[in-house]
């Protein structure tokens, strides 16, 4: 059974390949990720690398957490799960949301 790792405060030049290279070094690696932004396809900053056994996961962590790769110096510690993130709120904008300008206005109120 594989294990996810958590890999932060990774310098923006920093590839997959590199983290392969580094974690193969340590034990066997099943997948590497970098996280990157949508829009532009930078490097946020940290990945997750999966290690093919937890004995192999718990080895990384004691041997690399704290090294430093392309100077920084690197965290690397178990991936937390996902969490629930809910449905999400409506759409912002105008109305917030809530459909066109079709509805029938209700009268204005005057004021005193």
């Amino acid at each position: 059974m594989s294990t996810r790792l958590f890999v932060g405060n990774l310098s923006y030049q920093t590839t997959e390949e590199d983290l392969r290279q580094l974690f193969a070094g340590v034990a066997n690696v099943a997948s590497v990720t970098v996280v990157t932004e949508r829009d532009s396809g930078r490097s946020k900053g940290f990945a997750f690398v999966e290690m093919a056994s937890p004995e192999d996961a718990q080895k990384a962590i004691g041997e690399l957490n704290g090294q430093s790769l392309h100077d920084r110096t690197i965290r690397v510690d178990l991936a937390r799960p996902r969490e629930d993130r809910g449905g999400g709120g409506g759409g912002g904008g105008f109305r917030g949301g809530r459909g066109g300008g079709d509805r029938p206005r209700e009268p204005r109120r005057e004021r005193y």
